[in-house]
């Protein structure tokens, strides 16, 4: 009498394409999750450059700071000069330094849909770029 264990590999092809399913069906929910996660971290970190650029104003006379001069006096964290939760963070200045623009950019589609900027008004605006923003809200603040 012969004892056969284990699986038959039509078992085994049943298994994976259960598994293949549920992962089809999972991916593209953890990817929203992710942008998700991203974008509002996007959000919040360009609040804390708004924030660190009153600051910085505050202590250099009414002039606004580089992303250099802001970590330089340990307003924000040296993270920012780099690539942080898929989002490159850079800072435009205005030629008298009395304005700023700061821009969150996505550093792919699957870090996040959106891009952000904010300036002096301290509000969060969804790119001025139609292609980076949702339909209809390029330039809109961020609600």
């Amino acid at each position: 009498m012969r004892n056969n264990k284990g699986f038959s590999l039509l078992e085994l092809l049943i298994v994976v394409a259960i598994i293949l399913v549920i992962a089809t069906i999972a991916i593209p929910s953890l990817i929203r999750s992710r942008q998700t996660a991203h974008e509002s971290a996007a959000v919040g970190n360009l609040k804390t450059l708004s924030s660190a650029e009153i600051s910085y104003t505050v202590a250099s006379g009414g002039v606004f700071g580089t992303m250099n001069e802001l970590v330089a006096e340990q307003l924000v964290d040296s993270r920012f000069l780099s690539t942080m939760t898929g989002y490159d963070y850079t800072i435009d200045l205005a030629a008298n330094r009395r304005g700023f623009t700061a821009h969150a950019s996505a550093v792919t589609v699957n870090e996040g849909r959106y891009d952000y900027y904010t300036a002096p008004d301290w509000v969060i605006r969804f790119s001025g770029a139609a292609s980076r923003a949702p339909y209809g809200l390029s330039g809109a603040p961020v609600q």
